[in-house]
């Protein structure tokens, strides 16, 4: 597969990756590598990593309990303090080998480490190749409000490398895939078309278009000021919902994509009410998902807290909340102020 070229780095697929990598730490003659895991990276990503990097510079490896509940500051102070102690300077480059937290976490501690070092992303899930790697966002959680302390910050390149998909499990190949589908409802119905007729799949293409499409959209909006919000898609009621069972502790906790899926069926039919946004298509999207994710019964005495959870998304405006709505497949609208009374509504309807 041929590279993409984001804003200001490529993304490389493959042995091609490791390859432009040698030529990065050699070109830049980095004092230490740092590479960032958690025990789960550590033990299946990392054996197959490090024949692949060729290099004489000096090597140490940083591990860090893996979940959502430690993508937070105090897991960034402890990162820092090893850089510290394990001498690192502006010289250094940081490489994250994980999923979705290890590249937020990792991309956020090295740009704030001495006012920024060279990092390296290489998603070892499907979720952190299709979303988390790639686009430019760093950062972390402020207990369980998602990515509420973070900056933007390009890597100086993304490795994907399919090989890793073999160490997740299916249920975390689910969580990537919701991503997939939003990039297809939202950008290129083919895609979502693809997933829904399940028919001859493949995933390195499925892969490729999804950081294509991603790439497209940030480059037009690198900020989030206007089309990259569609990228939200879901996300809104999607991030409470997966940040109240975080929090809960007779709960299990929700993967992103888990609650992202149930996110956008919510939308689809908050879209339906305010768009019109045809009911025919909602189903579909509904039933698409269903037939993909278990169904999670959101409990009506949950409703409350799960909207007061909302309150506090970080694309919220002025105390308003904003949601990505949709007129059409393709066809968006960003920005949109949904009465309460039809999110409680929406999400009634995903119960049912």
């Amino acid at each position: 597969m041929n590279s993409i070229k984001a804003v200001s780095y490529p993304v490389h697929f493959q042995d091609k990756g490791y390859k432009e990598l040698s030529n990065l730490i050699s070109t830049n003659n980095y004092s230490t590598i740092f590479i960032l895991v958690d025990e789960n990276t550590f033990d299946l990503c990392y054996p197959k990593f490090i024949p692949n990097l060729e290099t004489d510079k000096r090597i140490e490896v940083i591990e860090i309990d893996s979940g959502e509940i430690n993508k937070n500051l105090e897991t960034c102070i402890g990162v820092w303090n090893a850089i510290t102690e394990l001498g690192g300077d502006r010289k250094s480059l940081v490489i994250t080998l994980g999923g979705g937290v290890i590249t937020d976490l990792g991309g956020f501690v090295a740009s704030c480490f001495k006012r920024g070092i060279d990092f390296v992303n290489i998603p070892t899930t499907l979720l952190s190749m299709v979303d988390a790697s790639v686009g430019g966002k760093t950062g972390v959680d402020l207990g369980v409000l998602k990515n509420q302390i973070g900056l933007f910050a390009n890597p100086e390149m993304v490795i994907v490398d399919t090989e890793y998909l073999t160490t997740v499990s299916e249920r975390e190949i689910k969580s990537g895939t919701a991503e997939i589908i939003k990039y297809g409802i939202t950008y290129d119905t083919k895609l979502f078309n693809e997933i829904k007729n399940n028919k001859g799949l493949n995933v390195n293409d499925l892969i490729f278009r999804s950081i294509e499409i991603k790439n497209e959209v940030v480059l037009q909006d690198p900020k989030e000021q206007n089309l990259r919000k569609i990228l939200n898609f879901g996300h809104t009621l999607g991030h409470a919902i997966e940040s109240f069972y975080l929090e809960s502790e007779d709960k299990e906790n929700l993967t992103h994509g888990e609650a992202i899926a149930i996110g956008m069926v919510c939308e689809s039919f908050m879209s339906s009410k305010l768009l019109g946004f045809p009911s025919e298509k909602v189903r579909e999207v509904k039933d698409v998902i269903l037939s993909i994710y278990n169904r999670t019964i959101l409990l009506k005495e949950d409703f409350a807290a799960i909207m007061d959870l909302l309150k506090h998304d970080k694309k919220n405006v002025n105390g308003q909340v904003n949601f990505v709505l949709l007129n059409d497949y393709e066809d968006h609208k960003i920005d949109c102020k949904v009465p309460e009374e039809l999110i409680i509504e929406s999400m009634e309807f995903y119960n049912k």
